[in-house]
């Protein structure tokens, strides 16, 4: 009898896709020929410096751009032929983003901030519930000036998993915090991953971030160079860069 794992289902598949931007008479090529599996519930982090491709792929997956050629589906969805209604449905309903800056309305309390979301998506958690996940059903009712930054940034993770996505995208969530109010944020990220096996991926150009990933993904002028299988993760907690 076979005790093997069995292999999780694949919820993103990206097939020779490319980007190409066009800048006046330059071309850029952000993405060349990207090969690359997602699968259900696991944590992924894309490492590489500034300019390697990080954002435009994620950019993809998230169905905020399309490819300039290639293929992507998630489930069964192909988004490269998605028109947009279509993509606007997708990212309603299956897709969280969380970016470097928190994008909190200042005139909202963080209740409100997250209710924002909860009122558009189908099976919402209540908003006190999603800020209750990142620690902070006590600052329910305080506007982002009376938040910390590690704070307006977990509001924002409240807002990205209060509509219950299927899929976490984030880039450089802790690129605006200080080391200790970063680990926090990556504290609550892992523990979405975990609890709610939300499929996350995580960009940052910071090595040691990559310690808390199943499996991470080096990309450098656009393409993948190889990916590392963590066969021992280490808890945000424990990272150290």
């Amino acid at each position: 009898m076979s005790l093997a794992t069995p292999a999780k289902t694949v919820v993103f598949e990206m097939t020779h896709v490319s980007k190409t931007y066009r800048m006046g008479e330059v071309t850029v090529e952000a993405l060349k020929g990207v090969n690359l599996d997602l699968r259900e519930g696991e944590l992924v982090v894309l490492l590489g410096p500034s300019g390697s491709g990080k954002s435009t792929l994620l950019n993809i997956l998230g169905g905020l751009d399309i490819p300039s050629s290639g293929r992507v589906r998630f489930r069964e969805r192909d988004l490269t032929s998605a028109n947009e209604t279509a993509l606007t449905r997708f990212r309603r309903e299956c897709v969280g983003f969380v970016f470097q800056f928190y994008n909190l309305i200042p005139s909202l309390t963080a209740r409100e901030n997250v209710a924002l979301v909860t009122e558009i998506a189908p099976h919402p958690l209540h908003p006190k519930a999603a800020l209750g996940l990142v620690g902070l059903e006590h600052r329910v009712d305080h506007f982002p000036a009376q938040l910390s930054g590690g704070e307006q940034q977990r509001v924002a993770i409240a807002r990205a998993i209060a509509k219950r996505p299927q899929v976490l995208l984030c880039d450089e969530p802790t690129g605006a915090l200080d080391y200790r109010t970063g680990k926090l944020v990556l504290q609550v990220i892992d523990r979405i991953n975990r609890e709610l096996g939300t499929t996350t991926a995580i960009i940052t150009h910071n090595a040691g971030i990559a310690a808390m990933a199943d499996r991470v993904i080096h990309m450098r002028s656009g393409e993948i160079t190889h990916i590392d299988v963590n066969t021992e993760k280490v808890k945000p907690d424990h990272l150290e860069w």
